[in-house]
């Protein structure tokens, strides 16, 4: 198993102020588009522009790993002209971003089925992939034609074959490696915007302890601005794995003197900051 991947029910992942993995489902471009008396393809063209800015945000602030949920399994019941502008955008970014993803360090992976999405752009996906493969810095995940639940059927498929004979007897570290993101720790935080509240069959097996944030803000209006305040929830969270508060604090280190000099000035400076907008959890 990837040395990355920590079960978050069999041990207590690290984690800290920056979530280390976001996951987020870019909810309401149509929506978005349908109030500016647009087509909906405008907004999912300005939604572009959206992934833009949250992957740089992302990087600046140290993320280890974004996911987005470009195009579920579900989306092909959408009518066919809004299916066709999705996979023209989906073409376009490969063809122009792959380049200034590989020159930020960024490692771009891609899950999902892409074969319906035809040859032209299988084949963009795996030089993309190809060409960024050694960089070290984030690594941004798009889910194209994904569904948690084919993610768990294909994984369970690729174990049973794997190692037939222990049928019966499976354990998570045996599934573990077949998931589609088995190279990535579990998200820290989910974040869906356009304010429905549902994962809507992303990450099935991997959102079991992530922090869920929902927020009314349509995707092409989010922002680093709006990042940021999904970082101040986080931070706010309490990520017990199955403990108790009390555990948690009685297992917290203490600070070392220097730390505690310093409190006094960060509180005054915290209290003087603006506070930041929450959204609903």
């Amino acid at each position: 198993m990837p040395a990355k991947f920590v079960s978050s029910t069999q041990s207590i992942p690290h984690t800290g102020a920056i979530p280390r993995h976001v996951a987020i489902i870019m909810d309401g471009n149509g929506r978005w588009a349908k109030r500016r008396f647009l087509p909906r393809v405008a907004g999912h063209r300005r939604g572009v522009e959206a992934v833009r800015a949250t992957v740089r945000a992302c990087a600046e602030r140290s993320v280890e790993f974004l996911t987005l949920f470009a195009f579920s399994s579900e989306n092909w019941r959408r009518p066919e002209e809004e299916v066709s502008v999705l996979k023209q955008l989906f073409r376009m970014a490969l063809e122009q971003e792959v380049e200034k993803l590989h020159e930020a360090g960024i490692r771009l992976r891609v899950i999902g089925q892409i074969a319906p999405f035809g040859e032209t752009i299988e084949e963009l996906v795996r030089r993309a992939e190809t060409r960024t493969a050694a960089n070290r810095g984030l690594t941004l995940t798009i889910a194209a034609n994904y569904g948690g639940r084919w993610d768990l059927l294909q994984a369970i498929n690729a174990m049973t074959r794997a190692a037939p004979g222990r049928a019966g007897g499976y354990a998570e570290a045996d599934l573990a490696p077949h998931l589609a993101m088995s190279y990535a720790p579990e998200p820290d935080l989910f974040i869906r915007t356009g304010g429905e509240q549902r994962i809507s069959n992303f990450l099935v097996w991997q959102l079991a302890y992530t922090e869920l944030y929902f927020t009314d803000l349509l995707w092409p209006d989010f922002d680093a601005a709006a990042l940021d305040a999904a970082f101040a929830w986080y931070g706010e969270r309490e990520r017990r794995f199955g403990r108790t508060s009390e555990q948690l604090r009685s297992s917290a280190p203490s600070p070392e003197p220097a730390e505690r000099a310093a409190e006094p000035a960060a509180t005054a400076a915290a209290e003087s900051a603006p506070r930041a907008t929450r959204g609903r959890a």
